[in-house]
Parts: C-alpha cells; structure tokens; sequence
C-alpha cells in the first residue's frame, strides 16, 4: 500500500458520495412537471465529469505492473 493510498480513498469516497447526491437530485429534478431542461443537462454533465474523476483515481489504485 502506498503513502498516498488513503488520501486517494478518501477522494474516491467524497466523488462516489457526490456522484451519487447528484443522481439523486436528477432523479428528483426529472419527476418535477416544470423541470429546468439547462439545469438538468448541466447536472447530468457534472456526473460525466464526476464519473470519469473516479474512474481515473480508481485507475491509480491498481498497482503498475511495470514497476
């Protein structure tokens, strides 16, 4: 286990967390008959965004074969 393994965790904690509160909150914003449709495409990019953040620290997570 590395040094910056916890830290990278903890990220990957607070962005699954988030992503999931933003899930959550398109759910809910997509049921209301007077949705904002900008709003809603903007929430739906920030997941995107916040998906591949995770993807990426999960992708630091795995050990470099190379190594």
């Amino acid at each position: 286990m590395s040094a910056e393994q916890p830290s990278i965790q903890s990220r990957l904690m607070a962005l699954r967390q988030e992503h999931r509160d933003l899930d959550d909150a398109i759910r809910h914003l997509a049921e209301s008959p007077s949705t904002d449709q900008l709003q809603l495409r903007r929430m739906k990019k920030r997941k995107l965004r916040l998906r591949d953040q995770i993807t990426y620290w999960e992708s630091k997570l795995i050990p470099d074969l190379d190594a």
